[in-house]
């Protein structure tokens, strides 16, 4: 099984997770030169951009740990783009950065650890 495809195992549990609690998938894979978010979700009119970490259970390096300051600023820079069109369309959103951990066993979703907010502009 390739990266990619054991990253979209881990992002369809994530959109499936967070449709279940009421968000709206406005994006999945939205690139820009530079930069990549794997899910854009709303919801009470607030914008989730989320980074989605699949990973063995026994991976050297967690999920959480790969988020790295250099990922995070790409992220930022990534929702940057994107809200610009966004606030065209709709109007202001509040916006966070969530990172959704996803921990696989045998090729299958274990479980997800989902952080809401896990960074901030400030952080990068």
């Amino acid at each position: 099984m390739t990266n990619r495809e054991i990253g979209d195992i881990g992002e369809n549990a994530v959109a499936a997770f967070l449709e279940k609690n009421g968000y709206e998938i406005m994006a999945r894979n939205f690139t820009v030169r530079g930069g990549e978010i794997d899910i854009i979700a709303r919801k009470n009119g607030r914008l989730a951009f989320v980074e989605v970490k699949s990973r063995d259970e026994h991976a050297v390096v967690s999920a959480e740990k790969a988020v790295t300051p250099a990922k995070r600023r790409f992220l930022i820079k990534t929702a940057e783009i994107y809200y610009r069109g966004y606030k065209q369309k709709y109007g202001e959103a509040i916006c966070r950065f969530d990172v959704a951990a996803v921990v696989m066993e045998n090729k299958k979703v274990k479980h997800v650890r989902y952080y809401v907010a896990a960074f901030d502009v400030s952080g990068a």
